[in-house]
């Protein structure tokens, strides 16, 4: 029997960021870690990589070596490696030497000219196209390819026809695979991924993949079916309370004779979990709802909810849940004001005292007379140093 060839679809590894102020480079080292070793164990022929693989464009150094590392170790191990640039990364740097380290079997696409060039890849049945596209800038290629129409549609649907193109003129029975790195209608984002709209949109329909046998798609952070085969890995780390839900992994695809065979999510490990908990501060510190005992262990997001802001929140909520990174406050039955109010309160009062009845209001009880002239000076303070920075 011939063997299927098996790629390992993962994307936005997002190297070098921090989970609201902790820096996470070891545990994307350890992803890396899992990675290799799922590769291995799992006979993986090619891993694609769709797309932020850092986080920003002048990734730290330490970033840079995770990445190395790992495509040192996935050449090591005999595996095929697929990667593009995304919205977070900064194409001409990542793409460096592409054509250079192309021989040696890690294929880095970040040229939008490029997206209908596959990258070939022999298994026990032929051949598969690994077509890459990286992120596309709309206003960017508009004029360079003569799109009339404006928006990431307009230039996805241009790479696909080049992809549908390229493809129609290869061998009967030729397999293709594309990598994509774009929001596409039906997936769901969440408060870690960047806005990438232009002109109020930034969705392309799942439809736009038509004609090609896998889609590995990049930039949502969240694992998405949209279609058998069109598929977000989702990335492997949590970067926002908003996936505290998430599972994360990568996509083990196996690619048969005749196309896509079969799919399955490996969960990757994650340094840990996420809670969200929410009431007033004395319930949470001292109730014994299993919940909130789960919640001892875990990076926390707190929303409290007493009537007035309690003082020193984050210190007496961190003697019960130590890995508390976030607290805001929705008062019950307090205060709301009307922010017209607010700015009606505001006219012709001086910065001083504005600044007075913000700590005042904060602190529940009025301010002392060193409180204020140590308000009133810090705030001419400011002034001098806007006045001589002008």
């Amino acid at each position: 029997m011939l063997r299927n060839m098996r790629i390992l679809h993962t994307s936005d590894w997002h190297l070098g960021r921090s989970f609201h102020r902790v820096g996470m480079l070891d545990a994307q080292a350890a992803f890396v870690d899992h990675l290799v070793e799922t590769a291995i164990r799992e006979r993986v022929d090619v891993v694609v990589v769709s797309g932020d693989i850092y986080d920003r464009a002048l990734p730290p150094v330490d970033a840079v070596e995770v990445a190395g590392s790992a495509l040192r170790r996935l050449l090591d191990a005999k595996v095929r490696v697929v990667l593009i640039s995304g919205n977070h990364d900064s194409a001409p740097r990542l793409g460096f030497a592409a054509s250079l380290i192309d021989a040696a079997g890690v294929h880095l696409r970040t040229d939008p000219a490029a997206v209908g060039t596959p990258v070939l890849i022999d298994d026990a049945h032929g051949q598969v196209a690994f077509y890459a596209i990286p992120y596309l800038e709309p206003d960017l290629l508009s004029a360079a390819w003569a799109i009339p129409r404006r928006g990431h549609q307009a230039v996805l649907d241009e790479a696909m026809t080049r992809v549908r193109d390229d493809l129609g003129r290869r061998p009967a029975g030729t397999r293709s695979v594309v990598l994509a790195h774009a929001f596409v209608t039906g997936a769901s984002r969440s408060d870690s991924e960047r806005d990438i709209s232009v002109g109020g949109v930034q969705s392309v329909g799942v439809e736009t993949f038509g004609g090609v046998d896998y889609a590995a798609l990049g930039h949502l952070h969240g694992r998405h079916t949209l279609a058998p085969w069109v598929r977000y890995s989702g990335s492997p780390l949590a970067y926002s309370f908003s996936e505290a839900g998430h599972v994360k992994g990568s996509w083990l695809v196996e690619m048969g004779a005749h196309g896509l065979d079969s799919t399955e999510y490996v969960e990757a490990p994650v340094p840990r979990r996420l809670c969200r908990i929410r009431g007033d501060l004395d319930r949470l510190q001292h109730e014994r709802d299993p919940a909130l005992a789960d919640a001892e262990d875990a990076w926390v997001q707190a929303t409290l909810t007493d009537p007035h802001r309690p003082k020193r929140a984050m210190e007496r909520l961190q003697q019960r849940f130590p890995h508390t990174l976030s607290l805001s406050f929705e008062p019950t039955g307090g205060r709301q004001e009307d922010p017209d109010d607010i700015r009606r309160r505001s006219v012709g009062r001086t910065d001083a005292e504005i600044v007075a009845d913000f700590f005042a209001d904060v602190a529940d009880r009025t301010i002392s007379a060193d409180e204020a002239a140590l308000i009133q000076r810090a705030c001419e303070a400011c002034r001098v140093t806007a006045d001589a920075a002008s």
